[in-house]
């Protein structure tokens, strides 16, 4: 989101009674802005802020296959090769993992590859503009 919507926003929500809150998801780079002498009125209204830290490989192959388990699927609609590839192109990062994974299975369908996704397949989602494009959370 843009600085200027965010001011924007800030002046439609005063007029909300005060028990409303707001709450913001952001990237690093939006609190880096925040912070920025420029936005100390409106970061003076932050209360609380966090950075959410990336996940272990093994606590994304944990959510993989506890999300197959809730759908019904077997463990191994994904090759152990496509699982890895997602979880080495999620680095970390649950939504990455949660969308390839769906975006895979689409392609799956699309191109009616059968019922187990493959390393091919993956890489051809991968191949996607916006998979190319996506910057990166940093470490903290």
């Amino acid at each position: 989101m843009a600085m200027d919507n965010l001011r924007k926003l800030r002046l439609l929500l005063e007029d909300f009674p005060k028990n409303h809150n707001l709450i913001l998801v952001g990237q690093p780079v939006l609190l880096a802005d925040l912070d920025l002498a420029v936005n100390l009125d409106l970061k003076s209204r932050v209360t609380y802020s966090v950075i959410t830290k990336r996940l272990h490989d093994d606590a994304m192959r944990a959510f993989i296959e506890r999300e197959l388990d809730t759908l019904g699927l077997p463990h191994s609609t994904f090759t152990p090769g496509a699982t890895e590839l997602i979880v080495r192109s999620a680095d970390g990062v649950l939504r990455k993992c949660r969308n390839l994974c769906l975006a895979s299975m689409l392609e799956t369908v699309r191109t009616t590859a059968g019922t187990t996704i493959d390393i091919d397949l993956v890489n051809r989602v991968l191949l996607q503009p916006h998979w190319q494009n996506e910057v990166d959370l940093t470490d903290f």
